[in-house]
């Protein structure tokens, strides 16, 4: 009797990362992958059949009764019925027996190594796809359906008929959030609106303030709000409660007229609303904090500032899962050439812009048993609603990237620009990170999918000044979304940032709770005395426009003005 081996949930991660989603997957691409399968097959017969006579020998043994895998603590597979009824353990492990194998098949096959890492992503998705949990015979699935009498399936393929112009299951419920409702809460006034963004100035929680505000820029593909979710996940109240003046940036969602908008547009509008904040409080300098693509663009900002001799305005940056060395791996991403570069920047002039939803899809294919499968099972299978959950919406919530930005992006992953002086030019001006000497604190998440944390780490040590790092052990937006009080958090951070990756997490210690405490910290020792709360928003030369979260951040991707 052999003892069952685990059966992962997943096959080994493959280099999808946010280069690829950047630059989006043609379908030449994916039959291309699909051609190397099949003509692999041919090319090494006797390898296909050894593992095709192993494959029929392990279909015995299942058919024997025997488990062969472990499934975990797989979700997909958590009614007992998967391993109480013998048709349906049969059929769980034959699927199990067969991706097993697959994957052998795969990894002893003689692709070169790219070849196979493109033949490993089609086979992980088929595979995903061919689930027995995906299928109307799932248990849950047929229990629903006795239940309410066939009501589920019925209700199951209307609700498939409405998303498939989206090409995605919905992942949210319609109509259950509502910004300045039950999203984006926090009381603030707009205090500028220029062509490009909305400088929303929040209103005090606390008799005093630190003198030097914090300045917040999301990323531009998405809204600002992932700051201010709700009172108990708001990244913005928990600032304001410690005393600090916080102003955010919400980014207009750009149309075919704004094209022509590049990065050099982002930083001017960013260079405005820091000095309405400075404006706004009295203070010669700012707190500037970046997240994602809000990362590259306050590097950006202060590259540029340090080049006209006014880096002094910034009293320190921080940096969350933030790209600024581009060198994701020493070896090509997946679907990454000349040619797929050229096509995406054509595409996007065409259109003017990138549409957010191009992307959203490629970053839910990249995690598929979390954002594609479980929502084909609940809501066309089962017939039912997705459950709230406001981290989705906002994530579905997205918006474009006009196409000037999205080609110097493109750039930016091809050249790497920021790791070597003057590669990257903002304003007219020349950027050299290392010649930037504000204090940094970076964070990145272990878990991150779209930026590696590896990445993240050789990106804070292409800073001058005083540099911290800390890693943190979730993924792209729970790293973010942190806050104190979560039973399985922690982080890892050492004061050295001379060693390799591997090398610093291997000497960095652990230390169990949010981020966030230990940030603030360090914030507040660059936040300025304490003073008499601002009682009212706004000032002569930036007066109160409307109340949060402002306009912008209502436009929507249907929206191309």
């Amino acid at each position: 009797m052999h003892e069952p081996r685990p059966a992962s949930a997943d096959f080994p991660p493959t280099r999808f990362t946010a280069r690829q989603a950047i630059i989006g997957l043609r379908g030449r691409d994916l039959r291309s992958s699909l051609g190397l399968l099949l003509g692999q097959g041919l090319r090494q017969p006797l390898h296909t059949l050894r593992n095709g006579l192993a494959l029929t020998g392990k279909l015995a043994r299942v058919l024997r009764g025997e488990t062969l895998h472990t499934v975990g603590d797989d979700p997909r597979f958590a009614d007992p019925t998967w391993h109480d009824n013998p048709v349906y353990r049969r059929t769980l492990q034959a699927y199990l027996a067969c991706q097993h194998q697959w994957l052998s098949w795969l990894e002893q096959s003689n692709l070169p190594s790219d070849d196979r890492d493109r033949a490993l992503f089609l086979a992980t998705q088929l595979s995903h796809a061919l689930s027995p949990s995906n299928s109307p015979l799932n248990p849950l699935v047929v229990k629903e359906c006795f239940d309410t009498g066939g009501a589920s399936l019925l209700r199951g393929l209307r609700q498939l008929a409405h998303d498939l112009p989206r090409g995605l299951p919905n992942q949210v419920p319609a109509d259950v959030f509502q910004l300045g409702v039950n999203l984006a809460t926090t009381a603030g006034t707009v205090v500028l609106r220029n062509e490009v963004l909305e400088l929303i100035q929040y209103h005090p929680m606390t008799e005093q303030q630190h003198a030097v505000p914090l300045l917040i820029v999301p990323p531009q593909l998405n809204k600002f709000y992932i700051f201010d979710l709700n009172a108990k996940k708001s990244f913005v109240q928990y600032c304001l409660k410690q005393g600090i003046q916080v102003f955010m940036v919400s980014w207009r969602n750009p149309g075919r007229a704004q094209r022509e908008w590049g990065l050099s547009s982002y930083v001017q509008a960013l260079e405005e609303a820091m000095d309405a904040c400075r404006s706004l409080c009295a203070a010669e300098q700012v707190n500037l904090l970046g997240a994602c693509a809000g990362g590259l663009t306050i590097a950006a900002l202060q590259g540029y500032l340090q080049a006209v001799g006014r880096l002094g305005q910034v009293a320190s940056a921080t940096y969350l899962v933030s790209l600024l060395d581009s060198q994701l791996d020493a070896t090509p991403l997946l679907f990454v050439d000349e040619e797929g570069l050229e096509a995406a920047k054509r595409h996007s002039y065409q259109q003017g812009v990138l549409d957010g939803r191009e992307m959203a899809r490629l970053f839910a294919w990249m995690r598929p048993n979390e954002l594609i499968w479980p929502f084909w099972v609940n809501n066309y299978l089962l017939g039912r609603q997705p459950p709230p959950n406001d981290i989705l919406y906002w994530n579905n919530d997205n918006t474009r990237l006009p196409a000037a930005l999205h080609g110097e992006l493109l750039d930016f992953f091809k050249f790497n620009p920021l790791a070597r002086p003057g590669g990257l030019e903002v304003c007219g001006q020349p950027v050299d990170l290392s010649q930037v000497t504000v204090d940094s604190f970076s964070v990145a998440g272990r878990n991150d999918h779209i930026t590696p944390w590896q990445a993240a780490y050789r990106s804070a040590r292409l800073l001058g000044g005083q540099r911290r790092f800390l890693l943190v052990n979730s993924g792209h937006v729970q790293s973010i979304v942190n806050p104190p009080g979560h039973p399985r958090a922690h982080y890892q951070e050492t004061d050295r940032l001379d060693a390799e990756p591997q090398t610093w997490q291997a000497i960095s210690q652990t230390h169990a709770g949010s981020w966030w405490p230990r940030w603030m910290e360090w914030l507040q020792a660059h936040a300025g005395p304490l003073q008499a709360a601002h009682d009212t928003a706004g000032n002569d030369d930036y007066p109160a426009l409307d109340p949060a979260p402002g306009r912008y951040v209502h436009q929507r991707l249907e929206t191309h003005a």
